[in-house]
This record gives structure tokens, sequence and C-alpha cells, in this order.
């Protein structure tokens, strides 16, 4: 790719600029009061498309925020890469916690990134790493050199499950064919170590409520002779592991992949100091099932959490009271083959035989989805790491991610297709957390490594 550098570096300050734009909108997709905020993000990515290059954009309506589709057709004859990513971003609470206005977006310093890093809710996950792809794009078309067709699907819904981009998927699979699905939603080991993610988990996401006495009780009248909701949904929760801290629901472990060992060894190449690690989150211990490392448990290991759990009087002061009703938010992480209709129905009927008499539960599942894998000799994942070799010098490390981006397993089956997820994020960047940022030397990195990539599997494509 003829002056990628040189472009990239020439027009730094505008894509940066952008990109503060794109943040400054609050493209909340939990919260219906900042729905007109998430239509004007659409409406934003829309036009930037169409001006770096997109010959035909539009918006797509769905029953929930539209699908910004767009593409460039250079020659039917030629290959197709479809790039997918989310316009919406996680609520920003608590407020209190971020050192600078989550909506205001501006560059500060840390020691790992010296040369500057984007604060602003939204700036790794996605809208930095979805717009690489639109200034990616940018240059090519702006130089002739895009050596294939592009698509674009960016949603508004990732956040609250993508509820809506299945059906999509499914009704518009001749308009969305491809030859390879291009993600940036995920990260890598380093600013200076590559990777690429071959692997996602898998998700169910459930709501539990116990209910005890009809209203809420004096706890001086009532405590002792009552069930209290919030001391049964605790020893409930707690029951879920054990002292190995394998999870107890009968049948979660049937249909788990058990990696061998030379994978796991494998994986055990990859950088990884457990001491940096501990003291990038301040604490003293990690924790997790026995008979794993750390990048196992985050990695190829199935998990369930604990997200929120509340009842009862949290207000200032002092209300003695047993709460009529406890509730709490319950995610499992899922591995290859274990399907999360099964395990959300496995969950549901586990925890309602938990309970004991007294109270009354109610499981109500929400999101799910299938976990991913991609094998290395795909030329998709060769293509990437070809890419990643120009730009850093050096071999990119196949890994298997932590989170679940539930849609690539409904692409695969939908439109016949691998994805690809070229990350540039990094594990400290706190996405979902106060404070996320972005690195200015990985949001370039990615605008610079992204065109290679088209480069290669067009000349893979072609060599096969």
């Amino acid at each position: 790719m003829k002056g990628l550098k040189t472009y990239v570096e020439t027009h730094k300050e505008r894509f940066l600029n952008e990109l503060f734009d794109l943040l400054k909108l609050p493209s909340v997709s939990a919260d219906s009061a900042y729905e007109k905020d998430v239509i004007a993000t659409a409406k934003f990515v829309a036009k930037s498309l169409e001006k770096a290059g997109c010959t035909q954009v539009e918006l797509c309506e769905t029953k929930g925020y539209p699908i910004v589709y767009a593409e460039k057709l250079v020659d039917p004859k030629l290959p197709t890469v479809l790039v997918y990513g989310h316009y919406d971003v996680q609520p920003a609470d608590p407020i209190e916690l971020w050192d600078s206005p989550p909506f205001e977006p501006l560059i500060k310093t840390t020691e790992l990134h010296p040369e500057g890093a984007i604060f602003a809710r939204g700036a790794c996950d996605d809208k930095g790493q979805m717009y690489m792809h639109i200034k990616a794009l940018e240059f090519m078309t702006s130089t002739d050199q895009l050596p294939c067709n592009v698509k674009f699907m960016i949603e508004g819904e990732e956040e609250v499950g993508s509820e809506n981009l299945g059906a999509f998927v499914a009704e518009q699979s001749e308009k969305l064919s491809n030859d390879v699905i291009l993600i940036s939603d995920t990260g890598m080991i380093s600013k200076d170590t590559p990777s690429i993610t071959t692997g996602l988990r898998g998700l169910s996401y459930v709501e539990v409520e116990v209910t005890g006495p009809n209203r809420d009780l004096h706890s001086g009248i009532y405590g002792g002779a009552v069930a209290n909701p919030i001391n049964i949904l605790s020893k409930m929760i707690a029951s879920l592991h054990d002292a190995n801290n394998r999870i107890t629901i009968p049948g979660f472990y049937d249909k788990v992949e058990e990696l061998s060992k030379d994978e796991r060894a494998a994986m055990a190449e990859a950088p990884f100091s457990l001491e940096d690690y501990k003291k990038a989150l301040n604490i003293e211990a990690v924790y997790g099932e026995n008979g794993y490392s750390t990048n196992e448990r985050n990695s190829i290991r199935p998990t369930l959490d604990v997200n929120g759990i509340w009842g009862g009087y949290t207000g200032e002061g002092a209300k003695t009271v047993i709460a009529s009703k406890a509730y709490a938010k319950i995610s499992m992480r899922l591995v290859p083959n274990q399907d999360h209709h099964e395990i959300t129905a496995l969950f549901k009927t586990h925890f309602e035989s938990i309970a004991p008499e007294g109270v009354r539960v109610k499981v109500t599942p929400h999101h799910g989805g299938q976990g991913y894998v991609t094998p290395i000799d795909n030329i998709g994942y060769q293509a990437a790491s070809k890419a990643y070799f120009d730009t850093f010098g050096k071999n990119p490390i196949p890994q298997r991610g932590g989170g679940s981006i539930p849609i690539v397993a409904l692409f695969e089956e939908h439109l016949k297709s691998k994805t690809i997820l070229m990350g540039f994020g990094l594990n400290s960047d706190a996405i979902h957390s106060p404070n996320e940022h972005y690195g200015v030397f990985n949001y370039l990195k990615g605008i610079e490594t992204i065109p290679l990539f088209y480069k290669y599997f067009v000349d893979l494509k072609e060599s096969r």
C-alpha cells in the first residue's frame, strides 16, 4: 500500500478530531432517554461512510435502532470484505468515578500511553475501533488502492444483545454476501505484542427475583421468623460454586470443550506477568477454577458471575426492614459447544430447585449467544497475520478471547463465512468501566494495519 504511513501521519489530527465528534454523542442504547442521541450517532456514521468513499449508504430500520449499511463495490469478480461494528455504547455509570466527563473526550498521557490515550465512553468499545475501518477505507478510496469490494454493517444495539440484528442478517443474507467478515471489537496482548482473537466465549444472561412476604416487614417484629429474600438469594448464589470454584449446576460442563496439553502449552507462550496483572487491578491474589491458569480461566473456561444484586433499603442512614423482594443479574460466559439456550434452561431448573420453602423464585432470561472459533489456517487469519507483521514487525499470537460477540456465530450460520477479529484494544482500556480509554498509538496503528489486510486477503484469495 503506497503512502499508507505518510497518509496516516498527515491526517492524524483530523482522524482524532473526527473520532472526538463521534465520541461526544452519548449513544447509550440501554437507556431510552438517549434515543435521539443514538439516532444522531447512526446518522453520523452513515455520513462518515459516505465521505470515506462508499457509493451506497443507507439507514436500515429495525424494531429497535437502525443498522447503518454501506458498500463500495469495485468489481463483482473480486472478493468482498464485510466490516461489522457497533455505534452504541455502555451506560457511563457510575459517573462520579470518571476523572473527566465521559462524553467530553480528551487525550491524557499515561504510563502505558506516553503518547496519549483518548478518554471517553466508547473510545475503545467500539467507536474508536469501528472508526478505524472507516478511515482505512478513506485511505484506500482516496489513493485508488481499494483492492476488492467492501460492505459495512454497523449496528446500534450490540450493548443490549443485538436483538434485531439476527433477523436483519437472515433477511438480507444476499445483500450481505461476502468472502470474509472483519471485526475490531477485541484486543491484543500489548502495544508491542500483536495478537489475533481466534475464539470467543458465548453468553447466557439472566435476571433472578426472590420474593418472600407480600410487603416489606419490620425487621424487629418479623426478623428470625420470616424468610428474608436477600439472605436467601445470597445463599443461593453462593451455592452456585463449589470449593474448587467449579459451577454446581447439573449438566453445566457436559459439552465443555477440553483443550489438549499442546494447545494449552501454546497459549502459555503468550507474554504474561501475573504480578503486573495483579498490580494493574490492585489485588493481592487471583481467583478462579482450580487447575487452570489466569489466562485459561478468562478464555477457555466457562464462568458464572453476579453482575448486580439489590433489594431492601439502600438509601442514606438506616431503615430496619426485611425486603419483600431481592434481585440479581447473572451472566455465564460459555465456551464452544455449550449452547446458550441449553445453559439458560439448566440454570433456571437448578436455581428454582434450590429455593427453600417460604420464598418464590422467578428467572427471566435476557440475551445470549454462542461461542466461536476460527482456524488459523483460514486465509483471513493469514492475511491479518501478514498485515500485523508489516506494521508491528512481528507475527501476531493467536489467542482465545474471554468476551462475547454473539452475532459472530450467527454470521457463520446465515452468511457462511468466517470472521476475523482484528482487535487493537488493551485489557487495561477499562471498557464498560469508568475512565474508558483508547491509546492514540493503537487507534492510528489500526488505521495503518487494516488496509494491508485487504491487500493480503485478495493476494491469498487469488493464489488459491
